[in-house]
């Protein structure tokens, strides 16, 4: 039993005292015989309830997980499932146990389980999932079964001790189950559906308990992950040290609905940040999804969400975890700021899946760094609506909007932000400056949904070579002060530099370099091409080499890559995995950090950043842009399996996908069924297939495709 935290605070007190005072000599208790003895109590309390789980048949592998066949082989498409048994935990009398769906994630045709004290294996059958929590209730035939006791979660604290217990090890399971111990290291994890632990967790004890020292049960024990969802998301790092429990108390809850034979999907409003500091800014809406629960109920896109069910909502960060535990079905009250106004919208009832985010499409590629007013057009699609409307390369669109009055337009950015918000079917109006004669009219037309054709070829320049225009001025290293001397605010270069027209300031480094972050111990290659100018943004493409050519290839791709850089003004660059078998999700932060620093350097356009990658490259590369959509737009792979269920598509978030493979790939099956579910998700995606080809680069037909395809991200 656990003291409550006031009666422990005293029993520590009248300890000190004891000790302080003069007392007969006795014999000291051994700590380590009580905590033993204390562990195998806990475990002997709940091993009643423990299940043995057995399946048979299902597929081999999972998808999703990401992980590789030996060195040199073809990228797998997922998990590769074990055939051991796993574990499960009783929560009803009447033949109920639950268990990680990751153990059945691989569609097994039949299920067993042996239960303590029973002599045979009993049939199982699958009665709901819990989609969010990612667990499974079954159901056998049996009567009276033990159920063990749920520790309050209000009553859970850091630092109690936690035993993780599964039931695979022995065959025996009148024995006591397999025992890791650790302590509860944190709480109101997984965007607040979780326990966290340091005891092993790993699919020995997945669908087991997380057990307390006095054998009341925190949770059953899942891989779970805050950047993924699915059955198996944690799994790749289940090993790191940490691992997740799904509070009891909250599957409890639950059970009738389970019992029922519903499948419990997570609540949704539907709606995505204005920007992707979660933490350090307030939780401004900046998309909705059509027809979700936040459209519905009259939310709109630059409300400032101030309070859901009475807690207050500082940042979006804090949103999620509010929001993480509730179901489909379940009503909340939001208020919001709207201007100056605050605004309450009570009982709106959460969907458990959105409508796929549709982008409109307008139809005109704009001219880049062209500060405005308005927004120069650089080519206008073929039949899109802006051609139709009569929309002309070199027009300058100043005013564009939903219905009869359309709001001034300043830039390019402020262009995107605007169609962002709409959908297709929407009818807009559009003010355009004639690049001939400047006569000013206006247009309506009807906006579509975003194509997948790619322009067979782009008009030059791309630039107005202005990107640096309106923004702060850098500090001139030869600047002096009035009197002629180097001010401490100046940051002026050693005074015997002379030159006033400044033919000695350091010039920018172009070509081909290796970079070396010290404090990772990491290198990675960048190409700049020689005609680089700062007043001009560039694009930037992220290769994420194929098994063995880390670090190899960075001279390979700039001369494959270099006229295009110089015409269409892209830098390309290349990190190297830090795993001589290929990439794994986990280094997604460490490449980051790479790409962060080229963006820091140099003139980057946010609409072109690309991750780019062939085999297993490109397996990262998909994982990547899912997982850091505030900075990629596209994702561009050859022979790559998707990997992961693709995450929805979001409007302020846009992400565009090349995906090529040969037609004598092993894997083309499994990459045309990635690219579908991809086009489900409704992201646009262009997909070729090379004749004659196995898991090569590009041939030159696709690659013209493929540059033209960079070139116009940043369509509108």
């Amino acid at each position: 039993m656990t003291l409550p935290r006031t009666s422990r605070l005293w029993a520590a007190v009248a300890a000190a005292a004891l000790f302080a005072a003069p007392a007969p000599a006795q014999p000291k208790p051994d700590v380590n015989e009580a905590t033993e003895k204390a562990m195998k109590a806990a475990s002997a309390r709940v091993a009643p309830a423990v299940v043995k789980i057995e399946t048979v048949g299902g597929g081999e592998l999972i998808g999703g997980g990401g992980k590789k066949g030996p060195p040199g082989a073809p990228p797998q498409p997922g998990v590769r499932k074990g055939v051991g048994p796993t574990t499960g935990l009783i929560v009803s009398a009447d033949g109920y146990v639950v268990s990680s769906a990751f153990n059945f994630a691989n569609k097994p045709t039949d299920i067993f389980i042996t239960i303590p004290g029973h002599p045979q294996r009993l049939v199982a059958k699958i009665v709901a999932s819990d989609q969010t929590r990612m667990l499974t209730l079954l159901k056998v035939d049996a009567k009276g079964l033990p159920v063990p006791e749920a520790f309050p979660k209000k009553d859970v604290e850091i630092g109690q001790w936690g035993l993780s217990l599964g039931r695979t090890l022995d065959n025996n399971v009148d024995h006591p189950p397999s025992m890791s111990v650790g302590i509860v290291s944190a709480v109101n994890r997984i965007w607040g559906k979780a326990i966290q632990t340091d005891a092993k967790t790993s699919p020995v004890n997945y669908g087991g308990p997380l057990v307390g020292i006095d054998g009341r049960v925190y949770g059953v024990i899942v891989p779970a992950s805050n950047r993924s969802e699915g059955e198996t998301a944690g799994v790749d790092v289940y090993d790191g040290g940490i691992g997740f429990a799904v509070p009891l108390e909250d599957v409890f809850a639950v059970l009738p609905r389970l019992k029922e034979g519903k499948e419990l999907r997570r609540g949704l409003l539907g709606i995505s940040p204005q920007v992707p500091d979660v933490y350090n800014t307030v939780p401004a809406i900046g998309a909705i999804q059509p027809d979700s629960a936040a459209a519905r109920a009259g939310l709109a896109i630059g409300d400032k969400i101030t309070e859901i069910n009475g807690k207050k909502i500082p940042n979006y960060s804090t949103l999620q975890h509010v929001m993480g535990p509730l179901y489909e079905g379940d009503k909340v009250t939001v208020k919001v700021l709207r201007g100056d106004k605050e605004m309450e919208f009570k009982d709106i009832e959460l969907h458990g899946t959105t409508t796929a985010y549709v982008n409109a499409f307008f139809g005109v590629l704009p001219m880049r760094d062209d500060p405005g007013p308005g927004v120069a057009v650089r080519f206008v699609y073929p039949k899109s609506p802006a051609d139709t409307a009569g929309i002309k390369a070199g027009d300058r669109i100043t005013k564009f909007g939903p219905g009869k009055a359309p709001a001034p337009v300043q830039n390019r950015a402020a262009l995107m932000t605007l169609i962002q918000r709409l959908n297709p079917g929407v009818e807009v109006s559009v003010e355009v400056k004639r690049k001939e004669g400047g006569k000013v009219e206006t247009v309506t037309t009807k906006l579509v949904p975003a194509p997948d054709d790619v322009p067979e070829k782009l008009p030059l320049p791309s630039s107005a070579g202005k990107a640096l225009e309106g923004q702060p001025k850098p500090k001139d290293p030869f600047k002096k002060d009035p009197f002629g001397k180097c001010g401490p605010e100046d940051d002026c270069q050693d005074e015997k530099k002379e030159d006033p027209k400044g033919k000695d300031k350091p010039k920018t480094e172009t070509g081909l370099m290796t970079r070396t972050n010290e404090a990772l111990g990491r290198e990675y290659w960048v190409f700049v091409p020689d005609n680089y100018d700062p007043n001009v943004s560039h694009g930037l493409v992220v290769w994420f080499h194929p098994i063995g050519e880390g670090g190899k290839d960075g001279e390979k791709m700039m001369k494959t890559f270099r006229d295009f850089t110089e015409e269409s003004h892209f830098i390309v660059m290349g990190p190297k995995s830090g795993n001589k078998d290929g990439w794994v999700p986990s280094e997604t932060e460490l490449v980051m950090q790479d790409v962060k620093a080229v963006m820091g350097q140099y003139t980057i356009d946010k609409t072109r950043v690309v991750a780019h990658g062939l085999g297993n490259g490109g397996q990262m590369a998909f994982y990547v842009g899912f997982h850091a959509r505030d900075v990629f737009r596209g994702v561009a792979t050859l022979g790559a399996t998707l990997g992961n269920p693709p995450k929805d598509n979001v409007a302020n978030q846009p992400l565009s996908f090349f995906i090529s493979a040969g037609d004598k790939d092993p894997l083309l099956k499994d990459i045309v069924a990635g690219k579908d579910l991809l086009k489900e998700k409704r992201f646009p995606v262009v997909f070729r297939e090379m004749k004659e080809s196995g898991k090569e680069y590009f041939d030159l037909k696709t690659f013209t495709e493929f540059l033209n395809w960079l070139d116009s991200l940043d369509r509108i």
